[in-house]
Parts: structure tokens; sequence; C-alpha cells
């Protein structure tokens, strides 16, 4: 037999199996989503899960996560600990099972844990295999208790290491940098997620430390999130901004059919529907039949009424489900023993059973509070009919822009500059700042595969503005007949249709001034508001132009400078030549040729692109309400809590 075919031979030997951990080492985006920031901060994640699954069944109050100096993690909790004695199948330490076998734990175990958000048991083991180092404290039973590993191998056996007054399980851990393509933790991203569990878990302390970073006074990052009302205090966070339709939030906690469900919605005098649920602490922000219940529930309790108290005689149209829900923001928490979700990511509830259970509870505390508050019964009425009235001036809208949407090259926006390719995965789409930046984007771009829309000044502020409003808008018709989207699907008829998609990626492009950083908010405001699925899927970028051209004479092709560090070093080393060192500060896009936009912007090969990601959906609705919206102190506050300050030359 020849070599060759030899070589193609598939017989037995060529079946690998993985063992142990190899196979999350082997695959680890199938376990914990990406190995970029979403992943490094998804172990942390999985980790606190386990602490807050030990509150949900009573023996936790106290949760706290510490971003040591050189970026491992430590977390904390006051619960049972984690048990160590001899796993009677597995013959060694539980500890041991369940930092090291896939698909161990308690979550199995109906008797351990009522209701949990991991599952499938890979949560913990995941976190060991893709870390470099991770050591576990457990403090049970009087003693405490020791193991290490490194890359998920046990380094000795668990230990007694001696003895303790307190209870609880401690895990530091160092993600693996031959995994993570960052390796740099990010405060705020995991401060929002514990603030989050903290309004989810009433009654748990959670709190965050970062070693890495102090203020003013010497003092490390810190923060402490606790609340008493849960999803009142939720709603009330969230809605900070927003002016309220009715004084107080509608709050219901209870259980039906076995499902325990809490519940908070308050009406705003806005126009956009912000709902958030989660099925044990998961934000399932595809939805599934809890949030189909909570609809059902309240489109047919707020109907019965109107109808009954004659709200609606003098309406010539039949009101939509959806005109319930404008100005609403809502957050819907249900605790499901045995959750089915559909797919590995978690993201929408199948279980069939939850929805007939949220509807009555949601029925149930709206009717009460509809008999017993007349007045703001009478104002939410009011809202709804405006929404309907509103709804069909938008469907004149919406009619304009699918009509407009991609009939042939006639139906495209006159100022776009499309590509020549017709390969959507191969297309990007440039929404830039003014004609003259347009233009010089025009010349310099490849022509093959970059398309150019430019933008008149500053598109529609779509927080407070209806909906058909916005679609009357020509720049906001452009946008969406530029990427071939339009409005509603087969199963939602205010869902983005992504079927026609022309690129699969749009670039923001503004300047590097503060006009340009407001455009590119109101853009995203604009995505996040009606096209947040191009956003979760990741087809959304930002543009980043370099701020400075370091110049000399001994290197007239200068150097581009995108932050103060880089320019300061330029000049450092050219300064040390003969000759005159030149800055040139770009303030806009139009004052770099076309070349120099092609080379520092636009050329795939060297630019800098910033992908646009939702880490918090909550959180993210809060912090565009409060920048697009009325409220000026929380505005200024955040702004001077994030800007970075610079000296300026006098």
């Amino acid at each position: 037999m020849s070599e060759e075919l030899r070589k193609g031979e598939y017989t037995a030997a060529n079946i690998n199996v993985l063992e142990g951990l190899e196979a999350v080492r082997k695959r680890p985006a199938m376990y914990i989503g990406d190995v970029n920031v979403r992943g490094l901060h998804h172990l942390v994640y999985e980790v606190v899960d386990n602490s807050i699954d030990e509150a949900l069944a009573g023996y936790c109050n106290k949760v706290s996560v510490q971003i040591l100096e050189n970026n491992s993690i430590r977390v904390e909790d006051n619960g049972r600990g984690i048990p160590v004695d001899i796993h009677p199948k597995e013959g060694r330490s539980a500890l041991e099972v369940v930092m090291t076998v896939l698909h161990a734990g308690g979550k199995f175990d109906k008797g351990s844990y009522k209701v949990s958000g991991g599952l499938h048991g890979v949560g913990v083991s995941c976190v060991n295999a893709l870390s470099k180092y991770l050591k576990v404290n457990v403090y049970r039973d009087g003693k405490v208790y020791e193991q290490e590993y490194s890359r998920g191998i046990p380094q000795y056996a668990v230990k007694e290491i001696g003895t303790t007054e307190k209870r609880g399980t401690v895990v530091e851990f160092l993600p693996d940098d031959e995994v993570f393509t960052v390796s740099v933790y990010d405060y705020q991203t995991l401060a929002s997620r514990l603030r989050e569990l903290a309004f989810l878990n009433k009654g748990i302390e959670l709190s965050i430390t970062d070693f890495r970073t102090k203020d003013e006074q010497g003092n490390y990052l810190s923060e402490t999130f606790y609340s008493e009302e849960g999803l009142k205090d939720f709603i009330s966070y969230l809605d900070a901004t927003r002016e309220h339709l009715i004084p107080e939030a509608i709050y219901v906690e209870g259980e039906k059919q076995g499902i325990p469900i809490e519940i908070a919605m308050q009406y705003n005098t806005g126009f956009t529907e912000n709902l958030h649920s989660y099925v044990n602490n998961i934000n399932t922000h595809e939805g599934g039949t809890h949030l189909t219940g909570f609809r059902q529930g309240m489109t047919r309790t707020l109907k019965n009424y109107a109808t009954k108290e004659g709200l609606l005689d003098k309406l010539k149209f039949e009101i939509a489900g959806d005109d319930f829900r404008e100005g609403l923001t809502a957050v819907i928490s249900v605790k499901v023993a045995e959750p089915q979700f559909e797919g590995q990511t978690k993201t929408k509830l199948g279980n069939s059973e939850v929805a007939p259970a949220v509807a009555a509870a949601v029925s149930e505390i709206l009717t009460n509070y509809l008999e017993e508050h007349p007045k703001e019964a009478k104002q939410i009425v009011d809202k709804v009919i405006l929404a309907a009235t509103a709804r069909h001036a938008a469907r004149k809208a919406r009619d304009l822009v699918q009509r407009q949407t991609i009939l042939g090259v006639a139906g495209l926006p006159g100022k776009l500059a499309d590509c020549a390719s017709n390969d959507p995965t191969a297309c990007e789409l440039f929404l830039v700042e003014g004609d003259s930046a347009g233009g010089t984007a025009k010349q310099g771009r490849d022509r093959e595969h970059q398309a150019i829309l430019p933008l008149r000044g500053k598109i529609l502020s779509v927080e407070k503005a209806m909906q058909h409003r916005v679609l009357d808008s020509e720049e906001i018709k452009n946008i969406y007949t530029a990427w071939g989207v339009s409005i509603g699907t087969k199963e939602d008829p205010k869902a983005l249709n992504m079927e026609k998609l022309r690129y699969h990626k749009v670039i923001i492009m503004t300047d590097a001034d503060v006009d340009g950083a407001h455009i590119a908010t109101l853009i995203l405001t604009f995505f996040f508001r009606y096209m947040r699925e191009l956003i979760e899927e990741g087809h959304v970028f930002i543009a980043t132009p370099p701020l400075y051209r370091v110049s000399s004479n001994s290197n007239k092709q200068g150097v581009y400078c995108w932050n103060e560090e880089e320019r300061t070093l330029a000049i450092e080393e050219q300064s040390s030549g003969k000759g005159r060192v030149e800055v040139q500060r770009y303030k806009g896009l139009g004052e770099m040729n076309e070349e120099q936009l092609w080379e520092t912007t636009m050329n795939p090969q060297t630019r800098i692109l910033r992908q646009v990601t939702i880490e918090n959906a909550s959180e993210a609705d809060r912090v565009f309400s409060m920048l697009m919206g009325d409220d000026v102190p929380p505005r200024r506050e955040f702004i001077e809590k994030n800007a970075t300050y610079a000296n300026i030359d006098t």
C-alpha cells in the first residue's frame, strides 16, 4: 500500500477522545461564547452564579468580587462551602470532581438547589480549564480546605490547611493568556452585572473592589450593591431620567402554578418599549414564554378595562397589543426549577407552562391596580390611544421605508456611493459625517468592498421621538434603505427584517471632536432603539481616526498618533534629530486627503475598528435614556465621572 493511500485511511486510530477538560481548552467558544472581552468576563459570572445559587437556596447573603493587581479575580461567598468529602463514584474529593469534571455539580440534584442559573454543570470547571492558575479555599465544618490547579489539572489532592469559624468558598483564578486574546478586566462591566444581580435577588449584598485603581483619597475603587425592594428598585434605577406617567411602579411578587414570579412596571412619557426579562438571573434578551405571558396578560387586562369603562368608544380603529406597551419600562423575573432554553446560549425560554402563570400574575395585579387607581388608569389608557394613533401615522412612514428598500439600484439613496461587490459578507458601509468627509472617503476607499453614505449634519434624536417622526427622517430612511433592512417579520411585525442585509459591517466614521462624538452617539441611540439585532449579531463598528500627525525634517512622512501617550512618545523620538518637530491635530476627517484617510482609518490592514457590543442591555438602556433625555444633572454627573481630562495649551 502506498504512503499516500495510508495517509488517507480513516480507522479507529483517527478517532480522538478528549479527556477531562481538554474539550473546553480545544473549543472554548462552545462553552463561554468567545475568547475576547465577553468570554473573559463570562468566567467571573460563572463563579458568581454559583454563589448566587447558594443564596437562592437560602445559605448565603454576601458575595464579594475582587480584581487583583495582576488581573486575576477572587470571588468569595459565605455559603455552605463546596463539599470536600470523598465522592462515592469518583473515589476522590467532591471539590476536585466539581472543579475538574464537566456536567458535575449539585444542580442536577433537585434536593440541593430548587432553582439555578447553571444547568449544564460546566460553569466552574470551564473556568478552571481556561485559567492559567486557579486556587479554591473551602471553609466548612470548622476547617479550611485548599486545592490548586494549572489549566484544569490539580497540582495536589485536596488538603486541610487549618481551622476556622467562618464558612463559604473562595475561588481565585487567572485567565489563561494562551486562550484569551484580552486579559484586562473592565471594572464597570463587572460592576453593572453585580448591580443587576443585586436588584434581581433582594437581600443579598454584592460587592466589587478593584485593587488596580485608587481614587483621589487613596482608596481602592469599590462599590457595594444591595436592594431591599428588588425589581421596584431596579425600575427606579432604569427610569431615573424618564418622566413618569404614574407616581409609583406597579409591582407583583408571588408564586403562580409553582413558579416564583416577580414583575415591576412603570409607564413614562417616552415612546419606546423597554422590557427586560430574566430566568433564574439569566438575561433572556431573546424573550420566551415568560415574556409572551406578560404581554398577553397585560394586553388582555388593559383592553378589557378600557372597553368596560367606555374609554375606547370614540376610537375608529382597533387597538393593537404593541400600543399597550409603548412608553413602558418593565422587568420580568421568573425562577423555574427545570428551565428549557432554546440553545446553549440560554437566551430564550421555551417552557410552555410559564406563559399562563405569568399572564395570570400580571392580570391579577393589573386588574386590582386599575380598579384602585382610576385616575392613573385613565392616564395609561390615554397614552395607549395616543400610541395607537401614532402607529397609524407610522404605518405610512414604514411602508415608505419598505418600498424604498432594495428594489434595485434605483431604490438606493442618491448620496450612497455603493461598492461593486454583491457579497454582503465582504461588503462594508461607512456612515460619514458630512459631504466634505464623504467626498474624501469616496476617493480613498476600496471601491470593490466599501460603500460610503454621507449623513447631513446630526440625525434625529430618537430617544423621545414618536416612531412615525423617526421614520419620516430623510437620513434615517437612507440608512434603512442603504443597509437593506426593513421592519416586520412573520413572527413579529415590529422586529427588524435582515433577510436582505447588504453589508455585514456598518462603520460609523465621524470627526474626532465633540460634534463627531455627539453624532456617533445619536447614531448609536438609533441603532440600539430600532436596530438592536444588528448590534447583537456583531455588524456595527466605530472607526477610529488618528488625533495627531507628528513629523520632522528627518521624518517628513510623519507618524500618526491615536492618543496623548503616542503623541508624547513620537515627539520624544523625533526631537533627537535636527530640525523642528511639527504636530498636526486632526479635528475633522476633511483635514486629511484621501491617501491619509485610507491609510489611517479605512484600510482593513492598518485601521483600528471598535466593535459595538451590548454587555448589559438594562445598563445600556439606562445610559442612553440618561444621555439623550431631558434631565441635565445626571448627564452632567456621568460626563464628569467618565471624561478624560486634558491639559489645554493656552
